[in-house]
């Protein structure tokens, strides 16, 4: 420590000494050195003498710090030569005079930043700017000062220790961190002490290491605490720098506390009526522990309830539920009693000796009464009844009683959607359920009904049982054939040979299994063509027949004995040699055997005659021409189809004069007076035909002469429109000069069209001039 001293003191002394000293001092000079022994080696001339410069940090003066400074041999001090500083911080944090070599810091300088600079220095001519000398290296390290304190970069800290703990046990390990240089003096040499926590922590004064000072801390006591830690360098000394940080030291829990229950007697109580497994009530046995520590586990020790009731624990496992473990009735027992015990589930060993860790209560619970419905003697009830019970029957007799002190009256009865088809009735105070219809065991083979009780003073009351009514079987249907109730034979069968297999069904169902008998009516007992065997229904061909229905009786095996006919109709069919049939008598199926063959011819024909007077009817209608008017409804004068078609007008009356067509003279009697209506563009064809034909003779054959006549001159006619037909003639319309045609409004005028001015109307009006126009007297009948 005696030697760090003196270096200290020397320090500043060294600092303002550090100079370049010239190379001439050293050796000898240049003249002598030419004037030498040419044989004397010569050593290479070096220009810079140098060495490290050292600087304090932190300088505070209003100066340029001064560093040190270069020179050259060659330097004469005319000013001739010029230093040059380059490197690391040249220009901004060190500066040189380039006549003197004087280096200057001129910023503040930190070692905690900076430890040590690389500088480059050469000495040039001022003039030619050419090197004097090769440039070199130099090195400015900066010496440390105390001026950081320590720090712990982490602080806060938080930790943990257990309750109960030993002295001297291990808290945390604290470090403090100093920016200063560890390696010069006691900067950064760091002593830790406690400010605050005694006395239940200390702290180790060259480690950090926070340790517990004081035995038995309890956590249910104190769990926090904060402790400060001071560090300081300079290893502790006067005028060293310090820093604090803060440590919050929590007791964990251990399970150092036995558990108790909060009351030595609980009183609880719970409805009659509460379905099993429902909560009854919660204990708790208090533990000042926490976590896993004070975790519970609760169990029913003794006590008369230890069959009825259970307990459990909580989600938390802090608490125990009581539960009904059986159904409860206040009538049969009023209360029961509990010995519950509580235990801690994690034991430490270490504070074995401060238990047990267990505790014991007494739990007290009182059923309540509460009104309930009535309860019948049986869960269900299960009936056997035969079909044929006669109506009013008694079948059972179920009973329910009120399972309260007051006892009170039942009612009963039966819920009418179990019984919608009202089969059975039960007597209302009795509780007797009796048929009120007949059971049919085809029809429905069980019926569940229910019943229900009701409380006379509480009809809110109501519980209800499944009575079963099973409808056993009795003989009461009689057998009847399946499907075969048809059969056929061949005609070139022989006598025995097996004709049909009949079996029959029946609804009932025997215990024994159903057996029927089968035998031929009287009526066909004595028949010589069937013999009917008992093998399943077999019929055997006798003797030759046409048709026949065989009447057989089917009667089962139980008692009482029933029996029934069915009738087989079997028809002749006749057979080729492989016994298929090919055709059978018809009369087997619709007719009876009372009914001859003549008979049947009879009809045929009566039916063959009738078709034959229809047929011929229908072809006499054909060939007779239907009328140019298809009925009576189209016999309308001036029947107009469309509004822009134009008719005949007033004057075509005779369009449809059927008289005409039934009496040619009569409608002609004058020809020379013809139809003003009308002028044909043509001669018609009728002057060609004789008029013997046309005219002669009278009735159907002069009409019908008379239409063929008139349609030859209507076919051969290609340009003259057809009489009485409606024309389209496409040339009236806006601005025409015909202006209307349409003879709708002629009904409200008495006068008589005149048709004179359509020959002035131009040619495409020349065919309606020709038409309507008045006609000469000379002219040719149109006939």
């Amino acid at each position: 420590e005696k030697e760090e001293k003196r270096l200290f003191t020397l320090l500043p002394v060294a600092l303002c000494v550090l100079t370049l000293m010239p190379h001439s001092l050293l050796g000898k000079s240049s003249k002598e050195d030419n004037t030498g022994s040419s044989a004397l080696l010569h050593r290479i001339k070096r220009g810079w003498v140098w060495n490290q410069f050292f600087v304090l940090e932190e300088y505070t003066g209003l100066e340029p710090l001064y560093i040190g400074k270069l020179h050259s041999d060659m330097d004469k001090g005319d000013g001739s030569i010029k230093y040059i500083l380059t490197g690391e911080g040249a220009g901004t944090t060190f500066t040189i005079d380039d006549s003197t070599g004087d280096i200057h810091a001129i910023q503040r300088l930190d070692r905690e930043v900076k430890a040590q600079y690389v500088l480059r220095a050469q000495a040039r001519n001022r003039l030619t700017d050419r090197p004097l000398e090769p440039e070199s290296e130099f090195i400015v390290k900066i010496q440390d000062i105390n001026d950081n304190e320590p720090r712990f970069l982490d602080g806060p800290y938080q930790a943990t220790v257990p309750e109960m703990s030993k002295i001297g046990t291990s808290v945390i390990q604290l470090t403090a961190t100093d920016a200063d240089d560890p390696t010069y003096g006691n900067s950064a040499r760091v002593v830790y002490s406690i400010l605050e926590g005694q006395p239940y922590f200390s702290v180790d004064a060259k480690t950090g290491m926070v340790r517990v000072s004081l035995a038995d801390m309890d956590r249910e006591t104190r769990e926090n605490y904060t402790v400060v830690i001071q560090a300081k360098d300079m290893g502790g000394q006067l005028g060293g720098l310090a820093g604090t940080t803060t440590v919050n030291i929590t007791l964990s829990d251990v399970n150092d506390n036995p558990p108790m229950f909060d009351q030595r007697l609980y009183q609880m109580s719970v409805p009659e009526s509460v379905p099993v497994g429902s909560v009854v009530g919660r204990i708790w046995a208090k533990d000042r522990d926490t976590g896993v520590n004070a975790e519970m586990k609760y169990s029913i020790i003794d006590g008369d309830g230890r069959d009825t009731f259970d307990i459990s624990t909580d989600p938390t496992n802090l608490f125990g539920i009581i539960t009904v473990k059986k159904p409860l009735n206040f009538e049969n027992k009023p209360s029961y009693t509990l010995k519950v015990e509580g235990a801690n589930t994690h034991l430490d060993l270490a504070f074995h000796h401060r238990g047990p860790f267990k505790d014991v209560t007494i739990v007290h619970v009182s059923v309540e009464d509460v009104d309930e419905p009535p309860v019948f003697d049986l869960p269900a009830y299960y009936i056997e009844l035969p079909e044929d019970t006669e109506i009013g029957t008694v079948m059972k007799t179920v009973s329910a009683r009120d399972p309260d002190a007051a006892n009170h009256t039942v009612r009963y009865s039966i819920e009418r959607s179990s019984d919608p088809e009202k089969y059975f009735y039960i007597e209302i105070t009795s509780g007797s359920l009796m048929t009120v219809r007949l059971l049919d065991r085809e029809e429905v083979g069980w019926h569940n009904i229910t019943v229900l009780a009701m409380e006379m003073n509480n009809p809110t009351q109501i519980s209800s049982v499944s009575v079963a009514v099973k409808v056993l079987d009795v003989n009461d249907n009689p057998p009847s054939l399946t499907d075969y109730l048809e059969a056929y034979v061949c005609d070139n069968a022989k006598a025995g040979q097996l004709i049909q297999t009949v079996t029959a069904v029946d609804p009932d169902e025997p215990l024994g299994g159903q057996h029927f008998y089968y035998s031929l009516a009287p009526e066909a007992a004595n028949n010589p063509n069937f013999t009917l065997r008992d093998n399943q229904g077999t019929l055997v061909l006798s003797y030759d027949w046409t048709v026949f229905y065989l009447p057989i009786i089917i009667s089962d095996s139980e008692q009482p004995v029933q029996t029934s006919t069915s009738t087989l109709t079997i028809r002749l069919c006749s057979c080729d040699q492989g016994g298929n049939v090919m055709s059978c008598n018809a009369e087997a199926y619709s007719l009876p055997t009372s009914l001859s063959r003549g008979a049947l011819i009879a009809i045929l024909a009566c039916i063959f005659v009738l078709l034959v007077m229809i047929l011929l009817m229908l072809s006499l209608r054909s060939h007779h021409k239907k009328p140019y008017l298809c009925d009576e409804e189209e016999n309308v004068h001036e029947n107009i189809v469309r509004y822009d078609d134009e008719g005949g007008g007033e004057e075509d009356t005779e369009a449809f004069d059927i008289a005409a067509m039934w009496n040619p003279r009569e409608a002609h009697p004058n020809l020379g007076k013809m139809r003003q209506d009308m002028l044909p563009e043509i001669e018609s064809l009728s002057r060609y035909i004789p008029q013997a034909c046309v005219m002669g003779g009278g009735g159907d054959g002069g009409v019908h002469g008379y239409v063929l006549a008139k349609l030859l001159e209507a076919d051969m006619d290609p340009c003259a429109p057809p009489y009485d037909s409606l024309q389209t003639y496409a040339y009236e319309g806006e601005g025409s000069v015909a202006e209307s045609l349409s003879s709708l409004q002629s009904g409200t005028s008495n006068t008589d069209h005149e048709y004179d001015y359509l020959n002035e109307w131009g040619p495409r009006f020349k065919k309606l001039a020709e038409m309507y126009g008045v006609l000469d007297t000379n002219s040719p009948p149109p006939w």
